[in-house]
């Protein structure tokens, strides 16, 4: 399976992990959380910038590398860390509008992005799985 998802329907056979909407949607919200880390009182909590920079990276590393992986069943798994470590970002988010590190528009903006991002995830997680059940199956 390596480098290689066909998901059913209308969809094209994805070859790169850079193809997967998942993951440019991933990459996308780590910018806007990069962005968001960076300025004002946010950039000086180095603790709260690091970990949420942290797990916003965490979820397109773990989109890519499970794709590059050898099995629908490792991809599943690391679909699984990537829902995870969304649920982290939109956890730190909720911290930093707490605190005022960012205005309810931004909030609201950062945290629809990751809710976004949780369901294609979600998404591209049960389409993987439901490959693994069935190749199981054929054996």
């Amino acid at each position: 399976m390596t480098g290689i998802l066909h998901v059913e329907g209308t969809m094209p056979v994805i070859r790169r992990f850079e193809d997967l909407v998942a993951w440019q949607k991933a990459r996308a919200m780590t910018s806007e959380i990069y962005l968001a880390t960076q300025s004002g009182r946010f950039a000086r909590d180095f603790g709260l910038s690091a970990q949420i920079q942290r797990a916003s990276v965490s979820v397109m590393a773990n989109i890519a590398e499970g794709f590059e992986r050898g099995s629908r069943a490792e991809f599943h798994q690391f679909l699984s860390v990537a829902k995870a470590s969304c649920a982290e970002v939109r956890s730190h988010l909720y911290v930093a509008s707490d605190i005022g590190y960012l205005s309810p528009v931004d909030s609201a903006k950062l945290q629809a992005q990751a809710e976004e991002v949780t369901r294609i995830v979600a998404g591209l997680r049960s389409a993987v799985e439901k490959q693994r059940d069935e190749q199981r199956g054929k054996r």
